[in-house]
């Protein structure tokens, strides 16, 4: 029924002639030739079009043209630029996105993310869906601390929104094409073309590069971390009178990517191997399992996903004064990703993931702006369905000879898992142990988790300016959700032991367990801005910010021993952020400087059991401390330098007594320190050609990739120098550049632990190697 009712009001609200606040152009006028993250930028975090200076939160934005300038290529290299963000891209199936050291990565469909994913005003938070190429945008906002009122119940710490380049009048395009070492290869670019009532734009990207991880598997085609992507997308904009705007975009993501190099750090690949980490940095020995066709979907490693996004977003001004807006989408993501646990040539740990999902999201909001008042109020309905479903795959006689070596009691004496030359004994183990009758004996299972979510909110936000100095605003959303969790597994007895082959594995014998419940709350933010000159605002902020509660379902056996539902309600995650600063906008220089500290009451946290699966545990409270800080100076009309710096101080609190477990321990995927700086030269050289040069250095500081923490899972500092520099022709008609990514080959983790280490032999995952090459662009029309 309530879907019914969603699918009404989405249907009502598309029929109104109305137009999206996101739609909106960035003012030129208002926007510095270079430098990083002006404050004179125009933004619509507040719903309404503002420059960054007077936006009383702390928010960091940058331009298309300054992403192509730094020569990023995705969301984790521009989060390197961001104060107070981190990304990891595990995979286009698994990015980690981490705003003041909180972490939104869970593949649960049972969970609710903790950062908000906005897709041209939509969200799309659901981690496996929410991977978004960043080709042919306007702009890209980082918006942090909780942020309810103006983006959801998903940013409890921020949100993060991506506004594509709308159409526009004219006929215009741009054509990229670019080739590197590992084969890399892009083409890409957009054409644009109409009027200024009805305008259309298509725009694509398509990557493609050898993995940088060889896999020395003669079973595995692809090198690891190969990468095959594309992305189009088409917008049309109708504007038939100066009163309503209409925007139409449909996008499409597709990956067909190697495999993730989960590189044991106990089992050696070849004759030689090191051990540990410094593994991940040799070539790998990921076997994959010759029975991952029929078990896991597919005999090869690696990344099959594809995204489809539909957005219709309106605006109406109803008169001087007020304004309706609506703002709807609809996403499909369906991806399958196998990989090899272990990390080794064994049949060992082979596993899949298969998620699949789709959202409904629809808006309306009334927006008013007069002399000195100026506020919006409004509803959302966001509606999900999802199913994360995990195949298991292995061979018994090497799974039960590995797993009992880990723990010293191996079951045959002399046999071990992997040799050190990187063969496999442990597949003689079947053969032994049935006298010769088979050599092999195949082992599937499965597990699979279910989550549909609906959620209902109306929402209100009002800023009052006292005099031309100060501006107070409220805001307040309710919201009421229901949840809905599904859990089946298929986990048939060992044929050797008779038992259960993974020990704590239970059996639903394909019986789907459920559960629901519904919850609401109240999500409030206070803030305070004051202008000490029209250069120089300082301003305060109070927010409260949530993550769901989560409607936890598993297997577990009663007293008889019957396989029943096991169902922990996780209560919800709340946090109140406290955080003050000042933002300077004056001729050449802009910038900001912040502080913030944050409480969390039933921090969340994930942990993954021996059996290899996760599960969400609160561990009671815990508490943020940060400073974060921007600057941008245009030393001349050709020359300009940036830096900016974060310092988090952070965890779970120490002598927790509810899970002492966490006690103290930092938050995952957080540094402690942050920092980027560099500058970029734009010189006329005369007759239409001008010189452009934007080199860059970053640094993070250690970080732990799980918890409780583990110097052995961790990555210590990592600092990296990249640059972008060529030559525009003809008016910047044609331009020739050069890139370079981690120019001086710095050797460093981008994950490590993962499921592996569930299983006492953790994997480690190498970030990107030196990448490096040459792009030409041509441009046409006006």
């Amino acid at each position: 029924m309530k879907t019914a009712l969603f699918r009404a009001a989405l249907l009502a609200s598309i029929a109104l002639p109305t137009a999206p606040v996101f739609a909106q152009e960035q003012a030129e006028s208002e926007t510095p030739e270079s430098g990083f993250s002006g404050n004179t930028i125009v933004v619509t975090a507040q719903k309404v079009e503002q420059r960054a200076q007077d936006v009383p939160i702390t928010i960091t934005a940058v331009t298309g043209e300054r992403i192509k300038d730094l020569g990023v290529s995705d969301l984790d290299e521009l989060s390197n630029y961001v104060p107070g963000l981190n990304i990891q891209e595990q995979s286009a199936n698994n990015p980690g996105v981490v705003i003041r050291g909180i972490t939104s990565d869970s593949g649960s469909s049972q969970q609710g993310p903790r950062v908000t994913l906005y897709y041209n005003g939509v969200d799309i938070s659901r981690s496996r869906g929410s991977y978004q190429a960043i080709y042919d945008l306007d702009r890209v906002e980082v918006i942090k601390g909780p942020q309810a009122t103006l983006f959801g119940t998903a940013s409890a710490v921020g949100a993060i929104s991506l506004i594509s380049a709308r159409p526009r009048e004219g006929f215009s395009g741009e054509l990229t094409g670019s080739y590197g070492n590992f084969d890399q290869t892009l083409l890409g670019g957009y054409v644009n073309a109409g009027s200024d009532v009805l305008a259309g734009r298509v725009a694509f990207e398509w990557r493609t590069r050898d993995g940088y991880v060889e896999n020395l598997a003669e079973s595995q085609e692809e090198e690891l971390y190969a990468q095959d992507q594309l992305g189009v997308r088409a917008s049309l904009r109708y504007t038939p009178t100066p009163e309503l705007t209409v925007d139409l975009i449909g996008t499409y993501d597709q990956q067909r990517n190697g495999g993730t190099p989960f590189v044991s750090g106990t089992l050696p690949a070849f004759a030689g191997a090191p051990g540990g980490p410094d593994n991940a940095f040799e070539d790998a020995n990921l076997g994959g399992s010759p029975y991952s066709a029929d078990a896991l979907g597919d005999a090869q490693l690696g990344l099959n996903r594809e995204v489809y996004d539909l957005n219709f977003t309106a605006e109406l001004a109803i008169d001087d004064n007020w304004t309706f807006t609506t703002v709807n989408g609809y996403r499909e993501f369906d991806s399958a990703e196998v990989f090899d646990a272990d990390g080794s040539a064994a049949p060992f740990l082979e596993f899949a993931e298969i998620a699949k999902g789709n959202q409904f999201s629809h808006e309306g909001r009334f927006s008013y702006s007069g002399t000195n008042l100026r506020g919006s109020f409004g509803w959302n309905i966001f509606s999900e369905e999802g199913r994360q479903n995990v195949p298991f795959s292995t061979e018994e006689g090497t799974f039960l000879q590995c797993l009992s070596s880990l723990f010293g009691d191996p079951l045959i004496a002399g046999i071990p898992c992997v040799a050190p030359d990187g063969s496999v004994p442990s597949s003689a183990v079947t053969g032994l142990a049935t006298g010769g009758a088979v050599s092999a004996i195949p082992y599937r299972s499965e597990f699979e988790n279910r989550g549909e979510n609906d959620s209902y909110s109306v929402f209100a936000d009002v800023t009052y300016l006292v005099g031309d100095s100060l501006e107070l605003t409220a805001g307040l959303r309710y919201l009421t959700e229901d949840r809905r969790s599904g859990y089946l597994t298929n986990v048939p007895n060992s044929v050797l032991s008779g038992a259960p082959l993974v020990p704590g594995q239970l059996d639903t014998g394909g019986r789907v367990f459920s559960a629901e419940d519904s919850f609401d709350a109240w999500l409030p933010r206070f803030n305070v801005l004051y202008r000490v000159s029209p250069e120089v605002n300082v301003f305060a902020t109070v927010s409260k910010g949530r993550r769901s509660p989560v409607v936890q379902l598993s297997a577990t056996q009663d007293t008889a021993g019957t396989v029943v539902p096991n169902l922990q309600l996780v209560p919800e995650e709340t946090v109140w952020n406290y955080e003050g600063g000042i933002k300077l906008a004056s001729g050449r220089v802009s910038g900001s400087l912040g502080a913030y500290y944050q409480v969390y009451d039933g921090f969340q946290v994930t942990v993954v059991d021996t059996d290899g699966m996760s599960r969400t545990e609160s561990a009671g409270k815990a508490s943020n401390l940060g400073v974060e800080a921007e600057i941008s100076v245009q030393l001349a009309d050709w020359f300009s330098v940036f830096a900016n710096a974060g310092y988090i101080d952070g965890g779970i609190d120490e002598n927790n007594s509810f899970a002492p477990q966490f006690s103290g321990a930092r938050f995952r995927l957080q540094p402690e320190f942050q920092a980027a700086g560099g500058f970029t030269i734009d010189y006329p050289l005369g007759g239409g050609a001008r010189l452009f040069a934007t080199p860059s250095i970053t640094h993070r500081s250690r970080i732990y990739f799980e918890v409780p923490n583990s110097e052995l899972i961790s990555q210590g500092p990592v600092t990296l120098v990249n640059a972008r520099a060529g030559v525009s022709l003809a008016d910047d008609r044609y331009e020739i550049a050069g890139f370079i990514r981690n120019a001086f080959d710095e050797d460093y983790l981008l994950d490590a632990g993962n499921t592996g280490g569930a299983f006492g032999i953790p994997t480690f995952i190498p970030a990107e190697p030196r990448f490096y090459g040459i792009q030409l662009t041509a441009r046409f029309g006006n």
